[in-house]
């Protein structure tokens, strides 16, 4: 394939990049995730291909998993396509494996050096966790002016914008007693976590929640006589707003402390990542190339805000613009999840595209 530079580093980061002809051309990077998300189904994945004529596809018979039109509308536009799917059991992982056959096939089929300038790859773990292995990569080794995440999304989708995101830890200390000598001496945890849950209006919550709403959602509550943990993670695409969101948390911890003068409540804030729209309008090269390649290869482009993060928002935050461009797969952390091969092609072209059009640019 021509790749130099092959390093795999002690975070299973994978690097390489392959040499161009074209000096003045911009570095292209390419990234995509390693890991599937663990959604409690088999770890084996059993891939499958149907032809898809209109009725709902029996994913498995053994198990009686179907993959029912009704259900999932988006598969009745790949009618008399071949749909990629698992057997049920399992999530495919398009999410992002899919990725990773996009940009080795486009390592592969790249022409000549002279035919394009430096391209950059990364393969990095941990994404769904965390978005931890775009955090550990040495940009030493992934030299470029921008890049691209392919990541998840439906034929055409491109995110220019996603969440701020935190997650924030309070752990409510309270004071246990016996119930024979509880009265005037016992504070209760659960209670005081109950207390700070009911500050939150319900309806600020994913499930109530869409388009550029942002939300709190209590993820995990472990507790016992004398402590309780609460889990919440913060999300808005306005910075304002999310900021507003993580004082929330120090506001509604002071309120708790005070009716509870003798219990304590502690809690931490870490930010996950930010929204990376500002920071791909400072360099809008990356985003007029997909506008072009989409154009030339017949995709019609649907710009979109994320409702989560991808590997570019770490990425562009730590200096490198990159924006996210979709494989082609639908229903992803799911087992109903499929790909159909028209799309998945479509990634490829478009990717190949990009390549050739920064071959002409400056």
């Amino acid at each position: 394939m021509g790749v130099g530079d092959v390093v795999v580093d002690g975070h299973a980061i994978v690097t390489g990049v392959r040499r161009g002809g074209r000096p003045n051309a911009p570095r292209i990077g390419f990234v995509a995730h390693l890991d599937t998300a663990d959604i409690g189904l088999s770890p084996t994945v059993r891939p499958q291909m149907h032809r898809f004529t209109g009725g709902d596809i029996c994913l498995n018979s053994e198990h009686s998993i179907w993959l029912r039109v009704d259900e999932h509308p988006e598969i009745r536009q790949w009618l008399d396509s071949d749909i990629i799917t698992s057997d049920g059991t399992s999530v495919l992982g398009a999410d992002n494996k899919a990725a990773i056959a996009v940009i080795m096939t486009l390592l592969a089929q790249l022409g000549e050096p002279e035919t394009h300038g430096d391209i950059v790859v990364a393969f990095v773990p941990d994404e769904e966790i965390g978005l931890r292995g775009a955090k550990a990569l040495n940009l030493e080794r992934f030299p470029c002016d921008f890049a691209y995440t392919i990541d998840c999304c439906e034929l055409g989708e491109v995110v220019i914008e996603n969440f701020n995101a935190a997650s924030c830890e309070i752990i409510f200390e309270g004071v246990s007693a016996h119930p024979m000598s509880a009265k005037g001496r016992l504070v209760n945890p659960i209670l005081m976590a109950h207390d700070f849950i009911a500050h939150f209006d319900r309806m600020d919550a994913p499930e109530h929640t869409d388009g550029r709403d942002g939300f709190f959602w209590m993820t995990n509550l472990a507790a016992n006589d004398s402590s309780a943990t609460l889990q919440v993670l913060i999300r808005d695409f306005d910075s304002a707003r999310f900021k507003s969101r993580k004082q929330k948390i120090a506001t509604v911890a002071g309120a708790v402390s005070e009716r509870y003068p003798s219990g304590t409540v502690r809690y931490r804030v870490t930010d996950a990542y930010h929204n990376v729209g500002p920071r791909l309008s400072s360099d809008p090269r990356s985003l007029d190339l997909v506008r072009s390649a989409f154009d030339s290869v017949g995709v019609e482009p649907k710009f979109l805000s994320m409702r989560g993060g991808t590997d570019g928002a770490v990425l562009s935050e730590r200096g490198i613009p990159t924006l996210n461009i979709f494989t082609g797969a639908y229903n992803f952390h799911s087992r109903y999840e499929f790909l159909p091969v028209p799309a998945f092609v479509k990634s490829f072209e478009v990717a190949a595209m990009i390549c050739r059009l920064a071959a002409d640019s400056r």
